[in-house]
């Protein structure tokens, strides 16, 4: 099991991520993963992968009907050849040189999160978003903001359910692939179970704050945090 500390510093951060993660449909692992990096270099990004798979789930059970299958439909296959391009770099980076590509990768997926741009739903635009989030996703456990920054302008339940649905596969695939690697170990697999509850708890609460504050001043301060987080992993990997 993890130690008592850093399931009071992980489950935070992941209570956290989950409740914007349901406000949202993104985020528990923009905010989560670079503390857990920061924590245990280690358990990433097994533990992550493990614990992002729950939100998404409980997401689906409730707007599952809002699901862009269609859309799913193209920007899924690609996530396989990418998440085997993400686990060869699990394997050849030192879990210091994996902090500084969550870091970067935070700080890109942020940028993607509040940029202005608008990218068509096209296949083409499915199937690139799919590759590169099956790269990020696996090495990183940050897989959500290429297909988020294609959904932006949907529906909320559109952009939550069809996350969800993507989130959970996905991170199936990855936690396939690293296993098939030989990346994924039994502590990765623990420490990802023990947040579990974490997880749950912060879904339960994001139901009233969606409901009552919307998703803009909650998302808006949180990625202030993520953003510090990515710099401090950076920071740390250069030092």
């Amino acid at each position: 099991m993890p130690d008592i500390i850093f399931l009071l510093i992980a489950g935070t951060a992941v209570f956290a991520g989950a409740l914007v993660q349901g406000t949202v449909g993104l985020g528990l692992g923009l905010l989560a993963a670079p503390v857990v990096a920061i924590a245990d270099p280690s358990l990433m990004p097994g533990s992550m992968l493990v614990a992002s798979m729950v939100t998404p789930l409980m997401t689906l059970w409730s707007e599952g009907r809002h699901v862009d299958w269609r859309g799913l439909a193209w920007g899924l296959p690609p996530r396989i050849p990418g998440s085997i391009l993400g686990a060869w770099l699990v394997a050849v980076l030192e879990p210091r040189l994996l902090g500084l590509v969550v870091g970067v990768m935070v700080l890109l997926a942020v940028a993607a999160t509040i940029s202005a741009v608008t990218v068509r739903v096209t296949p083409v635009s499915l199937m690139s978003a799919g590759m590169i989030s099956g790269v990020t996703g696996t090495a990183t456990s940050i897989g959500g903001p290429p297909l988020a920054l294609l959904y932006q302008h949907s529906p909320g339940p559109t952009v939550r359910a069809t996350l969800g649905a993507y989130f959970v596969i996905g991170a199936g695939i990855s936690l396939a692939t690293l296993q098939l690697g030989g990346q994924l170990t039994g502590e990765q697999l623990i420490a990802g179970a023990a947040l579990i509850p974490f997880v749950i708890a912060g879904y339960f609460v994001s139901i009233p704050v969606r409901r009552r504050w919307g998703a803009g001043g909650i998302r808006t301060a949180l990625l202030g945090v993520v953003s510090l987080s990515g710099v401090v992993l950076i920071v740390r990997a250069l030092a």
